[in-house]
């Protein structure tokens, strides 16, 4: 099994996988990189970081002469970029890969071999156990050090397995990946943007903190940069990504730290950009600045998601959260003072160990005292390595179940209210596609609600005015009330 070296050695290492990179597309590629074409395919579970990083790695082996593709049995690289934040993710990674297998020995048969890669939070945290039990698992690679994966690749692809790549680099991958390519990124409307990454709350049922490690904030520039690319190349809605994203405080284009509120006026700034939005946040990280600028920049959308996990002091308390009940509803009353037609989105979670029926209701009295456009809710399931997992009171299984379910049902109530109460109203809504009935394109509100109308195709890309007429389970519709567009 081939180990990256840890952080001591990590400079050097990767001074020696940029050389092999180099050598070998020059030695090893007939015709260069962009005449042997091979394929790829990416499967990609979780949050937004993880679709963002499954379009770096794509445009990271780019050079290699990669392409992606929708089959995974004719590709010659298979990429399973993991969460580990839900429930049961190592078991479906194992599935996953017992049906990739297949493929693998059936294009071996055939004298064409598939490198089986395992990238994601996953892979970081579990990554030498995976290929103990899958050892056809060709690479592990985690969050960290997708700048190594072209080499890493290369040395598979010369017959190297078990390779792994999970130490935390000294050097900040941003630096080493390659400028952005918008083919990679298919043009899309709405593109994300990584700003920021990993996270220092070390929230008790939390695997951030151990596969994504310590926060580490992209420079302005860079971020900038980035963002211009994005326009140039038809996005008019960028979503500002970090695990934990208001705590972003990086090199301002003055050289002194700037943080999130001023990130946004500086994007703001920017010729195309209609939309602009960011997640997830903590609520320690509300401060003034970016609460005003939600008052302030016209394109910063009136959605904000601000998890909170649950209404219980003490179970805030034993989550290692920071804040109190108190501390939510008096920030939550901030934001609304500085913006009224806030729509406000949260997470919670369900059966953390020791929780009460008094905790729980604690919990659903918050979701009513504040009203939620949208939430999620998610019972307590141990991450291995995390504090939480070996809590010694852990909650049912079935009272964890029916929590849920009585908590879903208050949070589709209040979506369904807010929903309701956007009929009659006329909202900008951003058009990003086609819909699935001829002549019908699909858009979004400024607070995140799909909505579909009867319209031309020349409209995907603008910010156009729809009366909104209708619910339905899962979006709106509406008429278009004038064609001037954005």
């Amino acid at each position: 099994m081939d180990v990256i070296a840890g952080p001591a050695a990590q400079t050097p290492s990767l001074a020696r996988n940029i050389e092999m990179q180099e050598s070998l597309m020059e030695n090893s590629i007939p015709g260069g990189p962009r005449t042997n074409r091979r394929r790829v395919h990416v499967l990609t579970w979780g949050c937004q970081m993880n679709v963002y990083d499954s379009t770096r790695m794509v445009e990271a082996i780019a050079p290699l002469g990669f392409s992606e593709t929708e089959n995974p049995a004719e590709a010659d690289l298979v990429i399973l970029n993991t969460c580990h934040i839900r429930e049961h993710a190592t078991e479906k990674v194992f599935s996953e890969l017992g049906r990739l297998r297949l493929y693998k020995e059936a294009r071996a048969r055939k004298g064409n071999r598939m490198i089986l890669a395992l990238a994601g939070c996953v892979a970081q945290a579990e990554g030498e156990q995976i290929l103990a039990r899958a050892p056809y698992v060709d690479l592990i690679v985690g969050p960290q050090s997708y700048h190594y994966l072209p080499g890493l690749v290369l040395r598979a692809q010369k017959g190297e397995t078990g390779i792994v790549a999970t130490d935390f680099p000294p050097e900040s991958k941003f630096s080493y990946l390659p400028p952005k390519e918008t083919e990679a990124n298919h043009r899309k409307i709405s593109a994300f943007l990584s700003i920021q990454e990993g996270c220092d709350k070390f929230c008790s049922f939390c695997v951030v903190p151990y596969t994504r490690g310590a926060e580490y904030s992209r420079s302005a520039a860079e971020i900038l940069a980035e963002a211009r690319t994005l326009l140039a190349h038809g996005a008019r809605e960028i979503v500002l990504l970090g695990q934990n994203v208001n705590a972003w405080h990086g090199e301002g284009l003055d050289g002194r730290t700037w943080k999130l509120g001023r990130l946004i006026r500086a994007l703001a700034e920017l010729p195309g950009l209609v939309r602009l939005r960011y997640t997830t946040s903590h609520p320690r990280d509300m401060d003034a600045d970016l609460i005003s600028a939600h008052a302030e920049v016209g394109v910063l959308t009136p959605f904000l998601h601000l998890p909170v996990q649950s209404g219980s002091d003490r179970i805030l308390s034993a989550m290692n959260r920071r804040h109190s009940r108190a501390d939510y509803l008096r920030l939550v009353e901030r934001i609304r003072k500085s913006r009224p037609d806030i729509a406000l989105s949260s997470d919670f979670i369900v059966g953390y160990p020791g929780e009460t029926d008094a905790d729980f209701e604690d919990t659903l009295s918050l979701i009513r005292s504040v009203g939620f456009a949208q939430g999620y809710a998610f019972k307590f399931s141990p991450r291995p390595g995390t504090p939480a997992a070996n809590a010694a009171a852990q909650t049912p299984e079935d009272v964890k179940n029916l929590r849920l379910k009585q908590l879903q049902a208050v949070l589709r109530e209040q979506q369904h209210a807010f929903a309701g109460s956007c009929v009659g109203r006329v909202l900008p809504v951003l058009f990003t596609d086609k819909g699935r009935h001829p002549g019908q394109i699909l858009g979004r509100t400024p607070y995140m609600q799909p909505v579909h109308v009867t319209g031309p195709t020349t409209y995907i890309g603008a910010e156009v005015s729809v009366r909104i007429e209708h619910v339905h389970p899962n979006s709106l519709s509406g008429v278009v009330v004038n064609t001037s567009s954005s």
